[in-house]
């Protein structure tokens, strides 16, 4: 029954705002057509305000779950038409608190505890009140100053609700809509249902943080509040209480003498490492989570807070996401559309040069412009717009980046105008490249893998032979079998040649690194058994093949 209240209201919501104008009309079959056609929503008048809002006040009055939908929508610029985008960007949780008697009893429930015995002081006013959670200002019993992060209840029933509808909805799209196999409304919906759930578990929330934390412990760009993992549960999350001036608040940065361009450039920075250094970013910073450390003006530095959703990379993502993103800086886009293909990103069978020639249509006229003038991230989507001409699906992986980049451009800009991404990113990713191509990152990556080499290669030529046995015994003649096996034996030695003599020279190619050092033989004093044992393992490989 609560469902079936649920959908009349989304349905009067549907047709107060009129928002049958966004369906693909001329897309649907004809039973279906005829029965938006008729439909009683056209006894109401359509208001007389852009789609973009009619969509936004629409989503507003839905309630939280489909606000927070409607936010990450707006990140979406490959599935939105640019206004629409714009209008759901002012999309606020403007979500009344819930009483302060609830949130005790929550946190009672899952601390095991009286509030009394747990906090010398609670405030029972919250400090903020959004769609899935609120807080309150409290004190420790050792005096530390905390803020605790408190679920709001029976927010998962009304997620699993919305989420139904959600689905329901994405499925009629995909299926009677012709662009819905390539846009993947389903995956969409099916991502915001991951961000969404992750947000409920506060857990979770407090592990990113510790991570994050970690991740720039002493470091002069970020700082990130401690966890108390002893008051922290799935329902409640305590944190360390930060003292920082809202990163929107710049006329207040600017009276306190900070240096705008210091602080904008340090966003930038803060950005590309945890992408491309750690593969691990905080994916929600929209002001609401960024304060500012003024107490010294000239070097200010950040504070982050709500840890709810974060993105990762796989190597090969950051490595093709770099390589583009240098091959732009250096206008070859032969190389970007190569690299498109390359990652699957586009049909492998996409004509390279059509490709190469629309993404330098697109390019072109923006790289005219001052570097300080042209916007990462929307140069980025227009690129997105261009390669859906070419049938590229939604990436998945990259669409928190996206919106991450968009909101930090987007802070840097406002902070310092003249912010230039563009000289802050290149010289980072020139860097990174280096460093994992480079000698060093190869001697890493054998540091990194060797262990599961060595361990491996005793089981290695009893596989080779139970894979020769299966074969032969599933061949269709003992003759072809026999030469099948032949074929494969040539091919095993070829490899162990080539893994030989790749080895070795690996080898070699760290002692040459080593012995280029001033302080070369100091390492070989400090060098651990292992070093040595790698040495050793080498000459072996190399006595072994010269017979």
């Amino acid at each position: 029954m609560t469902r079936l209240r649920r959908l009349f209201r989304i349905a009067w919501v549907f047709c107060r705002y009129r928002l049958d104008t966004f369906l693909p009309l001329s897309e649907l079959p004809t039973a279906v057509k005829i029965f938006f056609l008729l439909a009683p929503w056209h006894l109401f008048p359509q208001p007389k305000l852009s789609r973009g809002d009619r969509l936004r006040l629409a989503l507003e009055e839905l309630g939280p779950v489909f606000v927070k939908f409607g936010q990450i929508l707006s990140t979406r610029r490959d599935l939105l038409p640019d206004d629409m985008a714009e209008s759901l960007k002012q999309l606020q949780d403007r979500v009344p608190p819930f009483p302060s008697d609830q949130a005790r009893g929550i946190i009672e429930k899952s601390l095991g505890a009286p509030v009394t015995e747990l906090f010398a002081e609670f405030s029972p006013d919250p400090m903020a009140s959004a769609s899935v959670a609120q807080v309150h200002a409290a004190t420790l019993p050792n005096g530390q100053k905390v803020v605790v992060k408190v679920l709001r209840p029976g927010i998962d029933k009304v997620i699993r609700q919305d989420l139904g509808l959600m689905y329901l909805m994405a499925g009629l799209l995909e299926k009677y809509w012709a662009e819905g196999k390539r846009l993947h409304p389903v995956d969409v919906v099916a991502d915001y249902d991951s961000t969404i759930h992750d947000e409920l578990d506060l857990q979770r929330e407090a592990a990113n943080a510790s991570q994050l934390r970690r991740n720039f412990d002493n470091s002069p760009l970020i700082y990130i509040p401690f966890i108390d993992w002893d008051y922290t549960s799935k329902s409640v999350l305590v944190m360390e209480r930060i003292h920082g001036t809202p990163i929107a608040d710049v006329e207040t940065l600017k009276h306190a003498g900070v240096d705008m361009k210091v602080l904008a450039e340090k966003g930038v920075e803060i950005f590309f490492t945890q992408v491309f250094r750690d593969s691990f970013f905080h994916a929600d910073m929209h002001p609401g989570n960024i304060f500012v450390d003024i107490s010294n003006p000239a070097d200010p530095k950040y504070i982050a807070i709500d840890f709810g959703i974060v993105g990762t990379l796989a190597p090969d993502d950051q490595s093709y996401l770099a390589r583009n993103l240098l091959a732009f800086f250096r206008r070859d886009y032969r190389q970007v559309a190569q690299l498109h293909i390359q990652s699957g990103w586009v049909p492998p069978d996409t004509r390279i040069n059509e490709f190469e020639a629309a993404i330098r249509t697109v390019c072109e006229p923006i790289f005219e412009r001052p570097l300080k003038d042209i916007s990462f991230g929307h140069f980025l989507l227009r690129l997105f717009q261009t390669a859906r001409r070419f049938n590229m699906e939604v990436q998945p992986q990259l669409v928190l980046l996206q919106k991450t980049l968009l909101n930090v451009e987007g802070l840097g800009r406002q902070l310092y105008p003249d912010l230039d991404l563009w000289s802050t990113a290149q010289p980072f990713l020139e860097k990174w490249m280096r460093q994992r191509i480079g000698p060093a990152g190869l001697i890493k990556s054998l540091q990194m893998h060797l262990p599961a080499w060595l361990e491996q290669s005793p089981e290695m030529p009893q596989l080779v032979h139970d894979a020769l046995l299966q074969l032969r015994a599933s061949g269709p003649t003992e003759e072809q079998n026999r030469a099948t096996l032949v074929l494969m034996k040539e091919q095993q030695q070829r490899s162990e040649r080539r893994w030989r003599r790749g080895f070795v020279a690996a080898v070699l190619a760290g002692a040459a690194l080593i012995g280029s050092q001033p302080d070369a033989q100091q390492l070989l004093v400090s060098m651990p058994a292992w070093g040595w044992a790698l040495l050793a393992v080498a000459a072996g490989v190399m006595l072994r093949g010269s017979r």
